[in-house]
């Protein structure tokens, strides 16, 4: 398959679908949580996407698309950790966080197959 956009790949498709997941069950975390673990896991969750994206649009410089595809990395790992506080304070369900947690290693393991075939992706 010939990918057009950004919008057309699988990591960036999975990432919007578990960061609007996150977005949802967020809703339902205490009002006390709202300025901390509920922005940190929504803004998190949220940048994965918008990294992957902006690696598209510098996909002609390849040192300039490997950063970004390392920061995306950097931000679901980060929302991992999140999830794994969320489960923590019991705001959300072990099945829940896990499920999202293989989710997020799927997409770890698709940024790194992005940057390992980085002249793939190569535009001029």
């Amino acid at each position: 398959m010939h990918v057009n956009s950004f919008k057309d790949l699988d990591v960036y498709k999975l990432s919007r679908q578990v960061s609007l997941q996150i977005f949802e069950t967020s809703r339902q975390f205490p009002k006390e949580e709202m300025y901390s673990l509920i922005d940190q896991i929504r803004r998190s969750s949220r940048s994965v996407g918008a990294q992957i994206a902006e690696a598209w649009a510098k996909r002609r410089y390849k040192k300039h698309f490997i950063s970004k595809i390392t920061d995306a990395d950097g931000e679901q790992q980060e929302t991992q950790h999140w999830i794994e506080t969320a489960m923590d304070c019991g705001y959300i369900t072990s099945e829940s966080g896990n499920k999202w947690l293989k989710s997020y290693n799927s997409i770890g393991r698709m940024l790194n197959s992005m940057i390992t075939k980085a002249d793939s992706f190569y535009s001029k």
